[in-house]
């Protein structure tokens, strides 16, 4: 079950971070498909440290994207759309699990994975959608508000990172995220 579990959060960043690099390949920037990111091969996408802490702590990441805004039309914009591809992406493999799973009477491990991967894809959606840097929420409205108060929402970023590790070691990401992963799970049928 460990390994399933594991396999199945590993499948879900790579088409997160997938996501980000090809949103970002098709805004014009050829950065990710350089580095050889624009790829479904997980190996591309796993960070060391986050993998490592995925298997002991149950929570990690992957490697970020990089992204050359000199390369966008319109940067603000377009590093927002690029920020929400990933979780987007992760919305629409969770929706295709469910729907799947839906309407087709699979044997009870595929259930069981499929299920599990289509869970994992909504908490990994709605966690980066939180609104706090690192994550792409920070982004995301970055991306949405008018110029001066972008301005004034990047002056916060540097601190973003320890309110992220408060809500974490507190629990209270959990907190945040269980009316949306209730929601969303009574809504598809999980």
């Amino acid at each position: 079950m460990f390994i399933i579990l594991l396999l199945s959060l590993i499948l879900c960043i790579t088409v997160h971070e997938f996501a980000h690099a090809y949103a970002a390949s098709k805004l014009g920037d050829p950065t990710a498909k350089a580095l050889g990111r624009l790829t479904l091969n997980p190996l591309a996408h796993l960070d060391p440290v986050g993998t490592l802490l995925l298997v002991f702590a149950g929570f990690g990441w992957g490697k970020p994207v990089p992204f050359d805004v000199a390369y966008l039309k319109n940067p603000k914009r377009d590093s927002a759309i690029i920020a929400f591809a990933g979780p987007f992406s992760n919305f629409i493999f969770g929706s295709i699990l469910a729907l799947i799973l839906n309407v087709f009477s699979l044997p009870g491990l595929f259930t069981q994975i499929f299920a599990y991967i289509a869970y994992f894809n909504f908490i990994l959606g709605f966690f980066n959608l939180i609104p706090i840097h690192p994550l792409d929420g920070f982004k995301v409205v970055y991306g949405l508000l008018p110029r001066k108060l972008a301005y004034q929402w990047i002056q916060i970023e540097p601190y973003g990172i320890y309110l992220l590790l408060l809500l974490i070691i507190t629990g209270k990401t959990g907190d945040i995220l269980r009316p949306f992963i209730s929601f969303t799970s009574k809504i598809l049928g999980l």
